[in-house]
């Protein structure tokens, strides 16, 4: 029994774990949300780990920071955000974690002067990297 409790009392004892882990990612996401808001495509870039991967809905995967720059700057080029994250969730394990959110707000499409409404389901997925949390993996889809 006491090997157990060694065990889990390492475990809950990793770099990662806890409170400030936790607030720095809820930094990192508004940073992301605020560099969105901005068309911000270095802002963003920055966030995400080096070999990174980024798969929007409808569109491929872009892996690595150039990819990842390039897919944002054709974003930026065609519309711009104006959203507002809300954090579903938050789970840090050891160097990984991850975050369910959601997002809501508008885009206005460039091209036709449009604006429509912006509702998205997120999934991110967290590493840290130089020991600090970055975007490793990011997912998201349409909430309706």
């Amino acid at each position: 029994m006491s090997i157990i409790i060694t065990a889990l009392a390492f475990l809950f004892a990793l770099p990662g774990n806890g409170a400030d882990s936790k607030a720095a990612i809820q930094k990192l996401l508004y940073s992301y949300q605020d560099a969105l808001d901005s068309s911000n495509v270095k802002a963003v870039s920055i966030l995400y780990t080096t070999d990174a991967e980024l798969l929007p809905q409808g569109d491929k995967t872009a892996t690595g920071t150039k990819q990842i720059s390039d897919s944002y700057s054709q974003l930026f080029n065609a519309i711009q955000l104006t959203i507002k994250f809300g954090i579903e969730d938050i789970e840090v394990h050891g160097d990984f974690a991850f975050a369910r959110t959601h997002s809501q707000g508008t885009i206005l499409v460039h091209a036709s002067g449009k604006i429509l409404p912006e509702d998205n389901r997120e999934l991110f997925i967290f590493r840290q990297e130089n020991g600090r949390w970055k975007i490793y993996k990011y997912m998201f889809n349409m909430a309706k």
